[in-house]
């Protein structure tokens, strides 16, 4: 344990923290990679599959819904295992479920593609709860917010990529495909199925393949293990929280976990519907499939924003306050526009939906003194809204139409907007 501590506080210091932050930010890489994908899969499995709307959504709720069910048993693993394992372990449970595609495409059967979405998504938790850590203490304090934004570019940077490489791949013809659907006979039409369906075996099991050697690589490594409670920051244990023996006496963590179920949902409905929201404007999926790009390229400059902004230029509730503003802006002229114009102001939801993450967290997490575990633990649980949500847009999706389906984001919006301006200041002392 000695020489844990020893190593963790030269980790603090600054010394000898580059190579860890170099794995750290590859598996962030990973972490957006993998998530990114699903915007690529909704419309594929839709044809696929032969799904409605709220149907294909489902692959977001599989996903998502495991970071509230695998939360807390993450941290279970994590204390059995130590970190480095931990990780090496979540990459496999990935590699898992995107194994679990390969017999998915050959059966094209749609329950066992949500089940390796779900294993998939299981083992993102767990090495979101490893990683996140190594994220505070690789370096001085001071930097902390600086290498999370730098984690969240290599995150952005996956999500860009990732849907523009499975859609050369598995939406290449599917316009055509779709088109002569309705003239193939019963035969013809499941042959024509099946061989869509089977696009995906090839860059799933080179994915597979790919988590299966980082786990291995990681394992070997000189990652370093760190004390868990050695690594505590000041604010963990320094402000005292009152004479409060609960977690829920908290009203403006409670308040931020809402405003962060609500963030994700939004986040995920501007990436992942984009694609089918251009085909409904008649774009063919050939090239509707590069708009999910557009939005995650708004949150990259989101993120060299508050890089080079915050604090420097303006606070952490002032970037809150003008996010939830520009979701409302760009949100509603969405719905008073159409055709490409009307498909951009939902890619610029990203540039909006950007600082809302770092900005809840420092505001959610204040003065809980060692209740702040468990409060990341509730804010971590909270990104199940991006499997609630994006279904719900799905369902209004079916009953309306594409564009008229957006506007739940508004209230959604309005409520963040809240939370900057009175919400972070609830049951506190706010100078």
């Amino acid at each position: 344990m000695e020489a844990v501590t020893s190593k963790t506080a030269q980790l603090t210091a600054g010394k000898g923290f580059l190579s860890p932050l170099v794995i750290i930010g590859i598996l962030f890489f990973i972490f957006g990679f993998v998530t990114w994908l699903s915007s690529v899969l909704i419309p594929y499995l839709q044809i696929a599959c032969e799904l409605n709307n709220f149907q294909s959504y489902l692959v977001a709720f599989a996903f998502y819904i495991s970071y509230f069910l695998m939360g807390i048993p993450s941290g279970w693993l994590l204390k059995l295992t130590g970190f480095k394992k931990g990780m090496s372990i979540g990459l496999l449970l990935v590699a898992a479920g995107t194994l679990l595609f390969i017999p998915a495409a050959i059966s094209r059967y749609f329950p066992v593609f949500l089940l390796g979405l779900f294993v998939q998504g299981a083992g993102l938790t767990v090495l979101q709860t490893a990683s996140n850590p190594y994220v505070t203490i690789l370096g001085p304090k001071e930097s902390a917010a600086r290498r999370i934004s730098f984690m969240g570019i290599c995150n952005g940077i996956a999500g860009v990529i990732a849907p523009l490489i499975l859609g050369a791949v598995i939406l290449n013809d599917a316009d055509a495909l779709k088109g002569k659907l309705a003239a193939l006979n019963a035969t013809e039409k499941i042959r024509a199925l099946n061989e869509l369906a089977h696009k995906v075996i090839v860059p799933y099991t080179v994915v597979t393949i790919i988590l299966v050697i980082l786990a291995v690589v990681i394992y070997q490594s000189a990652l370093p293990e760190i004390d868990e409670e050695d690594s505590q920051t000041e604010n963990d244990v320094a402000i005292p929280s009152d004479s409060k023996t609960s977690i829920f006496k908290f009203p403006h963590l409670l308040l931020g976990v809402l405003v962060l179920f609500l963030y994700t949902g939004v986040e995920v409905i501007a990436g992942n519907s984009i694609i089918g929201y251009g085909a409904y404007y008649g774009f063919p999926l050939s090239v509707a499939k590069f708009f999910t790009a557009f939005t995650l390229t708004g949150m990259l400059v989101g993120y060299l924003i508050g890089i080079l902004c915050i604090p420097k230029y303006f606070s952490q509730e002032s970037a809150l306050k003008f996010s939830a503003l520009l979701g409302v802006v760009f949100a509603t002229s969405a719905l008073l526009t159409t055709g490409m114009v009307s498909i951009t102001f939902i890619a610029l939801l990203g540039l909006a939906n950007s600082l809302i993450w770092p900005s809840i967290w420092p505001l959610a997490i204040a003065g809980l003194g060692k209740f702040t575990k468990t409060g990341a633990s509730l804010l971590v649980m909270a990104i199940s809204g991006a499997a609630i949500l994006p279904l719900l847009y799905g369902y209004l999706t079916d009953k309306t139409n594409a564009q008229q389906a957006y506007i739940m984001v508004i209230p959604c919006y309005l409520v963040i907007g809240y939370y900057a301006v009175y919400g972070y200041k609830a049951g506190q002392s706010v100078t």
